[in-house]
């Protein structure tokens, strides 16, 4: 366990397309993030609190209560991604290839580097977090209510379950 890691904390995690650009414009590109998180969480077992894909970043609140660690999940759900949609931009000779390649002929998805990561210690900073996700996409004038974007935990927290992916209760 990382020295910054708190197995019985929650994790509030930001991570960002490479460049910073909106890599996630496309909605099947959102969608199957939400996939990969869903396979991310059968393999790992984590907790999830909540969730928002944005274009160009992802915000998390997670739990790693065993045996898996917070690299783990991340690493599982990054990569897994990555090598679905770069596969497929591949297949198509998509342009983006060209903004996202480094010099060495790597495409990468993710920005590197581990994100914002940040434990959540109390249930009010917790709550907090939750809020904070659910309304990026209202602050970024995506939509005007949260449970108006299918790509986060919104929806599912106000009592939506039908077709959305599951999330853990606050404790």
């Amino acid at each position: 366990m990382r020295r910054h890691e708190h197995p019985n904390h929650a994790r509030f995690l930001t991570f960002s397309c490479e460049h910073r650009l909106p890599l996630f414009e496309n909605d099947a590109i959102k969608d199957a993030f939400v996939d990969q998180l869903r396979r991310t969480r059968e393999r790992h077992a984590f907790l999830l609190h909540a969730w928002v894909v944005m274009p160009e970043h992802v915000h998390l609140l997670i739990r790693c209560p065993g045996p898996a660690t917070v690299p783990d999940v991340l690493r599982t759900l990054k990569a897994g991604l990555a090598k679905r949609v770069v596969a497929r931009w591949r297949e198509l000779d998509a342009l983006v290839l060209g903004k996202i390649t480094d010099e060495r002929g790597i495409a990468r998805f993710w920005l590197r580097g581990g994100g914002y990561d940040r434990n959540v210690f109390s249930a009010m900073e917790i709550e907090e977090k939750v809020a904070y996700i659910h309304a990026n996409p209202v602050r970024r004038g995506l939509v005007e209510r949260p449970e108006d974007w299918a790509w986060s935990s919104a929806r599912w927290w106000q009592g939506r379950r039908d077709d959305e992916l599951p999330c853990d209760q606050l404790s």
